[in-house]
């Protein structure tokens, strides 16, 4: 019996994904546990694998196909004895409904069952694609006019690139004006792609299309800056300390390849200052707070065209050296986009460290539903007042803390800050 192969959902929260590439192609014989396809997701490029051993009959997915909605059937799989003339004895049947409540499938497969031959149209409303539907809400092309040429008549991609509103025909009288749309949440209010791009003729300029992952990036911390009620707490941090702590313990672990750095240490510092103050190790959940017991820290790594927060768990139980490691190879493996939506998920505290790149401050948006966020700016050397009053020159780090109000009020937010702050000055307590 030929079976299917349905879109994979690779994260509790993916509802759809790009076909990156294909690994194999028609007619290749496949074993369980075979690398069928990369599939991209908001995040991530994973490598999804083949659950049964067969030939592959056929590719119904191309590359490069965005969008594509999870559990839909993407290849189709030939038995022993079966060639490609058995997947159209199927395709006269009609398949049931999709049950909204199914369980999402990761690499489950079935009898290919394609629905019939549709009209693109059903009353009122139209089968696009979502990409085709954003691109012809950006062009102001009218839906209802165009005539598709996807499966069972559905409008995609294809159909609206290359076509301009002049040059689609006139909805016929009795199809309702379509209602406006909004505009993206990108650009200026009342203004569509068109209408910026019209305001830079004549100007050289390259567009760049939005992938999945920057358009996370713009929904989340838009929402997160629009809906979460941020306050800012800022204190400096007397580095001087820790960096000869640092210095002397680097020294002890050279002969075992472990080098430190500083943020290694304000991971550990803001892990201990959550197992101190408690009740601001928490996270907003609509009705309710969760307040959670490890001390779990994300941590922002840039990458080309974004950024991702893996998360290092039970950080408070873990040593520095530990910790080194991890977020090494938890970097690494974030730069080359192969974390597993697990590793960047959870958390209730992040750090985000530009110190690095020379920003002496910066105020950091809060990734929901995290309690908190910590931007970490550079140490500066710069003159400060001794416990003598005198003057010294000391290596001065600025902190801002971005609190979610709804979770950690001012004098919460205050308590954790200053654990963090005493932590960071006096590091040697971080190995009792």
């Amino acid at each position: 019996m030929t079976t299917k192969i349905l879109m994979p959902a690779l994260s509790p929260t993916m509802e759809d994904g790009t076909l990156a590439k294909w690994l194999v192609k028609e007619g290749d014989t496949v074993s369980a546990g075979d690398l069928l396809a990369e599939i991209e997701t908001d995040k991530a490029t994973m490598e999804f694998e083949a659950v049964d051993e067969g030939t592959i009959g056929k590719l119904l997915v191309a590359d490069g196909t965005e969008g594509v909605k999870v559990n839909t059937p993407i290849a189709v799989l030939l038995e022993d004895g079966e060639t490609a003339d058995d997947i159209g004895e199927t395709a006269s049947q009609a398949s049931p409904p999709a049950q909204k409540d199914a369980p999402a499938a990761t690499a489950d497969t079935a009898k290919v069952i394609e629905s019939p031959a549709a009209p693109a149209r059903d009353g009122d409303r139209v089968f696009a694609s979502p990409l085709a539907r954003r691109i012809a809400a950006e062009k102001g092309l009218d839906l209802q006019s165009i005539k598709g040429t996807g499966p069972r008549g559905r409008i995609i991609k294809a159909d609206v690139v290359d076509t301009e509103p002049e040059d689609a025909p006139a909805p016929t009288a009795n199809v309702e004006t379509p209602k406006s749309v909004a505009p993206s949440a990108a650009m200026p209010s009342g203004a569509t792609a068109d209408t910026v791009a019209k305001m830079y003729e004549g100007r050289a300029y390259e567009e760049i299309a939005l992938d999945g992952m920057r358009k996370t990036i713009a929904a989340r911390l838009t929402e997160a800056k629009q809906s979460i009620p941020h306050f800012y707490l800022r204190r400096d941090v007397r580095l001087d300390a820790l960096l000869a702590f640092r210095g002397e313990l680097n020294a002890q672990l050279e002969s075992r390849g472990v080098k430190l750095s500083v943020n290694d240490f304000i991971i550990k510092a803001c892990a201990l200052a959550l197992q101190a103050v408690p009740d601001a190790n928490a996270v907003w959940a609509g009705d309710r707070i969760l307040r959670l017991k490890p001390s779990d820290v994300a941590v922002a790594v840039a990458i080309d065209g974004g950024l991702f927060t893996p998360v290092l768990k039970d950080a408070e139980l873990k040593s520095l050296s530990a910790l080194s490691a991890e977020m090494k190879e938890l970097a690494g493996r974030a730069r080359d986009r192969k974390l597993a939506p697990h590793e960047y998920q959870g958390g209730s505290f992040a750090i985000s460290n530009l110190g690095m790149f020379g920003i002496d401050s910066f105020d950091a948006v809060i990734n929901p539903p995290h309690g908190a966020i910590l931007a970490v700016g550079a140490g500066v050397r710069k003159p400060v007042a001794g416990k003598d009053g005198e003057v010294a020159v000391a290596t001065v780090m600025s902190v801002t803390l971005s609190v979610d109000h709804r979770v950690i009020d001012g004098a919460l937010g205050a308590q954790l800050l200053q654990q963090i702050v005493d932590h960071l000055e006096n590091p040697m307590v971080m190995l009792a």
